[in-house]
């Protein structure tokens, strides 16, 4: 889909515009001028022409002097901006940027409320991941954010460390269940429409930030009412009710077991959408995962995929990169969550899980620093599961009560911020008493592949 005119004339195609952050992975998007501390999203959705009204409240504080106030907004119009409840008269839209001028500049701290009205009909943005963002299924909407899907269906500031507070409000169809991030806090039915409200109080990225819209009914898969429980549910077309039921049985377990091994669960509950549709792959988003009925079966294949989509709201949701090169930190971490399933399920040890994953990639080309693979290759399977066998490599190397300890004051410490390698190196340091980088040095920035992790005695 083309981009509309612009409302006015702005800059110039290719002009640089103040305020870009410098993530080479990801370049012009995001801006380093404003704060982002929440998000208010309200969305008119019309299933049968697939089109989209849009309101967008984003509350902000000026990082330095601006004149401009940049948004990432790709596909869609914006039809009306207000800034400080007045209208802004001069807006425009240009290489899937949104740039608001102001007429009286902001300065360094001062707080702002931009309101922007939108519309048009969202599609996913395509690049070098495919097709990412507002995507129509057969009977249904799935948002898939990651990397920078969000300005499909929203204005943000759409970078990995900009993270803020959400109220997002879907409108749809009767029928139709919204499902976003958070706690569900209002739903109500008018006429042919049913409006449905969440609130998602932790801070998150905006490439976690998802809207689902299906025919789905809630099933409870753990009410969390045990001490430290969390709660469970599920959102699955009326057919697939068994199924999910049955696929997704273990997944409680799994929620003991990572909280045990990882601290706390981050967030108040856990929501799984299982789409009416055949996925390639799950999803992840924050409080959430999203599962193709395909997901749903209890062999290997499929059970470790629902463990890594819940791994990560510790890895990647709650602790969230602060640049994309550091993407290791989310799946190495979250691949390796699948080996402590395997071991704690009984059904196979991480050492053997680490064998087999050193063999596969000794069958490879060496040609990829898992600790900055470049933007084409950021979701390479061996950055999974190099970046698993680094984390073995730690943790055969000081024992597991040093290795679980490091894990649980890592999402402690850093709960619901950013983070990057170094700050984890400087941890694992700190906590353990070794030399970090010289166990995770070769594994994330030498392209020859280190040793197999020799098996050991766990200690504690």
């Amino acid at each position: 889909m083309s981009l509309p005119e612009p409302a006015t004339s702005g800059p110039a195609a290719g002009t640089a515009i103040p305020g870009v952050l410098s993530d080479p992975y990801m370049p012009g998007h995001g801006s380093d001028s404003y704060r982002v501390s929440r998000y208010e999203v309200d969305l008119d959705y019309r299933m049968a022409a697939n089109r989209l009204s849009g309101r967008a409240v984003i509350h902000a504080t000026a990082a330095r002097q601006a004149s401009a106030v940049v948004l990432d907004l790709a596909g869609l119009r914006a039809v009306k901006v207000q800034l400080n409840g007045r209208r802004v008269r001069r807006f425009s839209q240009r290489a899937e940027q949104l740039v608001v001028q102001l007429d009286a500049g902001l300065a360094v701290g001062e707080t702002f409320t931009l309101d922007v009205r939108y519309e048009g009909n969202p599609a996913p943005r395509r690049g070098l991941w495919g097709e990412v963002g507002w995507e129509e299924l057969t009977d249904g909407v799935l948002v898939a954010g990651q990397p920078n899907g969000a300005p499909s269906w929203f204005p943000c500031n759409d970078h990995p460390r900009s993270k803020a507070s959400y109220r997002i409000t879907v409108t749809t169809d009767a029928n139709y269940r919204a499902v976003c991030n958070g706690r569900l806090v209002g739903h109500s039915t008018r006429a042919s429409r049913e409006t449905w409200t969440y609130e998602q109080e932790e801070p998150m990225a905006t490439y976690l930030a998802t809207a689902q819209i299906g025919r789905y009914e809630s099933l409870v898969l753990d009410p969390g009412d045990a001490p430290g429980g969390v709660l469970q549910t599920a959102a699955v077309p009326p057919a697939l009710a068994g199924a999910a039921r049955q696929g997704l049985r273990l997944q409680p377990d799994m929620m003991r077991t990572f909280v045990r091994c990882f601290g706390p669960y981050p967030f108040s509950e856990y929501t799984v959408v299982v789409a009416d549709d055949v996925l390639e792959i799950p999803l992840e988003a924050q409080t959430m995962a999203i599962l193709g009925r395909n997901h749903l079966s209890l062999d290997w294949d499929a059970q470790r995929l629902i463990a890594h989509e819940l791994s990560h709201q510790w890895f990647g949701n709650s602790l969230t990169v602060r640049g994309w090169h550091d993407i290791w930190l989310h799946e190495g971490f979250a691949c390796y969550a699948e080996w402590i399933w395997s071991e704690a399920a009984g059904v196979m040890t991480a050492q053997d899980r680490a064998a087999a994953a050193w063999r596969r990639l000794s069958a490879s080309g060496q040609d990829l620093l898992i600790g900055d693979p470049g933007p084409a290759l950021m979701f390479d399977d061996r950055v999974y599961k190099r970046g698993a066998l680094a984390l073995h490599a730690l943790r055969m190397h000081c024992g597991d009560l040093a290795f679980f300890t490091l894990l649980q004051e890592w999402t402690r410490t850093h709960r619901h911020g950013s983070v990057s390698t170094a700050d984890f190196i400087l941890m694992a340091n700190g906590v353990a008493g070794i030399d970090a980088e010289a166990v995770l040095h070769p594994w994330l920035f030498e392209l020859a592949l280190p040793p197999l992790p020799a098996a050991r005695s766990r200690r504690g």
